[in-house]
């Protein structure tokens, strides 16, 4: 609000954010009474890219293998 406002049933001061729906909302932000803020939320960068893991390279060392006996 950029003025102070009132009626049946509310009253606002200079400074004071109402949230209204839209069609009232434009009638009440005529640059003299309010002004209309929007509150989209803000964009966010997408999360940074993770680098590529490749394969490690295979070391020539067999598998381990399990013996078992009764």
């Amino acid at each position: 609000m950029l003025t102070s406002g009132s009626g049946r049933g509310f009253a606002w001061a200079p400074g004071e954010v109402v949230d209204l729906p839209g069609a009232e909302a434009a009638q009440w932000a005529d640059g003299v009474r309010a002004e209309l803020v929007r509150d989209e939320q803000p964009e966010t960068p997408e999360a940074a890219a993770r680098p590529e893991r490749t394969a490690r390279k295979q070391t020539g060392r067999r598998p381990r293998t399990e013996t078992r006996t009764k």
